[in-house]
This record gives C-alpha cells, sequence and structure tokens, in this order.
C-alpha cells in the first residue's frame, strides 16, 4: 500500500499546514490524529489512515541537533 511521509510545519486555525518534501499541503485538523505537534511525522496512507511516527521524528531531531552541534563547534 503507498503511503507518503508529512511533516506538521504549523497550525492556521482548524488546519495542518504539512511539508511533503519541497511541497507544503494544508489538511483539515480533523483529517489528522489528536494531539499532534508541530515536528511530529505523519504517514498518509491510501486508505485514508494517517498514522503517527515518533521514532522517526527522534530521529530526524537527532539528525538536525548533530547539523547544529557541528554549525557551532570551533
Amino acid at each position: 500500500m503507498k503511503r507518503r511521509r508529512g511533516i506538521i510545519d504549523r497550525f492556521e486555525g482548524d488546519l495542518a499546514v504539512i511539508e511533503f518534501g519541497e511541497l507544503m499541503e494544508n489538511i483539515p485538523k480533523s483529517q489528522i490524529p489528536d494531539a499532534v505537534q508541530p515536528g511530529d511525522v505523519l504517514w498518509f496512507y491510501e486508505d485514508g489512515r494517517v498514522e503517527v511516527d515518533v521514532e522517526e521524528k527522534q530521529r530526524l531531531s537527532k539528525e538536525i541537533d548533530e547539523l547544529m552541534n557541528e554549525l557551532w563547534e570551533d
């Protein structure tokens, strides 16, 4: 089954702004799981299911932290 990965960028009213690679899409909050936050990684499936990927968010956060540490090291 096909799926695509999105990352929540921000919320605007009743919409979630989701980053899909280079594209941003506005998706109604009612179509995503409750209690998600900006930065959360979501998988969108063909059948309409949406799942939160906690492990992928942690991996991306670690990657960003490592890049920031490299940037700020002397």
